[in-house]
């Protein structure tokens, strides 16, 4: 199922979801225009596990291994790819920077996304693959919303069934189960997918969204 919207409102601009999906494009811009070519930023700036761990080299020019557990959340491999994260950015990312407001937002959105990378790390250690994708950090943002907005009405596009309203329990749980099913189901690689890297992003974000909010004013 595809999400479309919700109708939670918000109180404030999301100017850090807005921004992020900014970064996102213009960093997806660079891979297709920029002047090495698509398959060395992908090769460079994407979080290669064997890299990290000293079991692997790298292209010429790249960066440091644990500088691309960072660029990697601003890196995609498709049009489909980012086009996919950012409406799942778009369409939760607003509330949950409402909630925790700004700087808290960010903190949640690099945690779970350095989360995700060793999740997916830690079953595939000697992968010499490049992970890309805003995915864990996104999938943090979703475990966050879950937490704060389970009953919350979400527009969403069924294959076959067209569009509904469904809570977000069920949106965001469908969801969870299924990453789960097959990061369980396929080898680590997850066939291109990094399935583990989306779960513990999701975990992260359902485990920190609270104790981000400690301490926060309304």
């Amino acid at each position: 199922m595809i999400p479309l919207s919700d109708s939670n409102p918000t109180h404030v601009t999301p100017v850090l979801t807005y921004v992020l999906i900014g970064l996102n494009l213009v960093m997806f811009a660079g891979q297709m225009l920029g002047p090495y070519g698509f398959e060395w930023s992908v090769a460079a700036m994407g979080f290669i596990p064997a890299r990290l761990l000293g079991e692997a080299g790298g292209v010429p020019g790249a960066y440091e291994p644990w500088v691309t557990m960072f660029t990697s959340m601003f890196l995609h491999g498709s049009m489909m790819h980012i086009a996919g994260n950012m409406l799942y950015l778009w369409v939760f990312g607003d509330n949950v920077e409402n909630d925790l407001g700004r700087g808290r937002f960010v903190v949640l959105y690099v945690l779970a996304g350095l989360v995700a990378a060793f999740a997916q790390m830690a079953v595939d250690p000697v992968s010499t693959i490049p992970m890309v994708g805003a995915s864990g950090a996104i999938s943090g943002v979703l475990g966050a919303y879950l937490i704060l907005h389970p009953k919350q009405p979400i527009t969403v596009l069924v294959p076959n069934l067209g569009i509904t309203r469904m809570p977000a329990l069920m949106v965001l749980g469908m969801w969870f189960g299924y990453q789960l099913l097959y990061g369980l189901l396929t080898d680590a690689s997850g066939g291109g997918i990094a399935f583990w890297a989306h779960i513990g992003g999701f975990v992260a974000g359902v485990a920190l969204v609270k104790v981000l909010q400690i301490g926060k004013s309304d």
